[in-house]
């Protein structure tokens, strides 16, 4: 039976030690780090996904802000906001809430925060610092991703690791984050013949395709480090990851719930990115 890794009770500890941090470098420097978080128009998740993360800004301690913007806004104005918050000297981490609407460019958007207040870790210059091995802001979910596998203790070096899906946001970046510890990394994803053959060889699998319970337990190495990325609704309104926990739990060594696995430790690393670009 796997042990459950609890992204809830790691992202607490994490949000107590930058609630620490905050207190520091408040008196060290006057003043606490500031995040602000734009949204524009009125997508029900991005709604829920702004509110904890200003949530977890204010249980640190640092200051916050939210801009929220109507949908009709254009993407001029989204743009001279943008501006605006780069050079305000009170703000170090903007973050623009994801999806935008349709006649905004997206790729533009991201480009325009200054690369020292990307606390995504979007910007082209964080993601070819990330590549070149450069100190840089990592993306959220991909740094908790690996402070999750960190906590069960498994050192990566020479391990097997197959990452199950090759977006941006998460499966690239985190397939680099495990190929930097030393792993011998697969990048697998959804046309991937034979999906099962590839992650029956994984010590360590991270599977980010939004589809529901796509993994199931045939498809598991027993004792494997499953990390469950997967946001989804079953058919009966369920949330549910893209790993089939039922029939994986008894195969892992460890497994990531869903939910309160990996998404409490995207939050939770985000505060952290704040104090790196504060520091910055």
């Amino acid at each position: 039976m796997g042990q459950i890794i609890d992204g809830k009770a790691l992202s607490a500890a994490i949000k107590e030690e930058v609630r620490e941090q905050v207190l520091s470098l408040e008196k060290q420097y006057g003043r606490k780090p500031c995040l602000c978080v734009v949204i524009v128009g009125e997508n029900p998740a991005s709604q829920v996904y702004v509110r904890n993360k200003v949530k977890a800004a204010a249980f640190t301690g640092m200051e916050s802000r939210l801009e929220a913007l109507p949908e009709d806004t254009s993407e001029a104005a989204l743009l001279e906001l943008i501006a605006a918050l780069n050079a305000d000297p009170a703000v170090d981490g903007i973050l623009v809430q994801l999806p935008l609407p349709k006649h905004i460019d997206e790729e533009k958007v991201i480009d325009a925060i200054a690369l020292d207040k990307d606390v995504d870790g979007f910007h082209p210059g964080n993601v070819a610092g990330l590549w070149l091995g450069k100190d840089c802001i990592v993306p959220c979910t991909p740094a908790g991703i690996l402070r999750l596998i960190d906590s069960t203790g498994l050192s990566l070096s020479g391990k097997q690791a197959v990452v199950v899906g090759r977006s941006n946001i998460v499966g690239k970046p985190v397939a680099k984050l495990l190929l930097d510890r030393n792993a011998t990394v697969t990048l697998a994803h959804s046309r991937t013949a034979d999906l099962g053959a590839v992650t029956r060889q994984a010590d360590v699998l991270v599977v980010a395709v939004g589809r529901a319970g796509l993994i199931t337990g045939d498809m598991v190495k027993p004792g494997a480090v499953l990390i469950d990325v997967g946001m989804n609704r079953s058919a009966e309104g369920k949330l549910c990851g893209d790993v089939d926990f039922a029939s994986c739990e008894p195969v892992a060594g460890w497994i990531t719930p869903v939910p309160g696995g990996v998404g409490p430790m995207t939050i939770a690393m985000l505060m952290v990115n704040t104090i790196r670009c504060f520091r910055k």
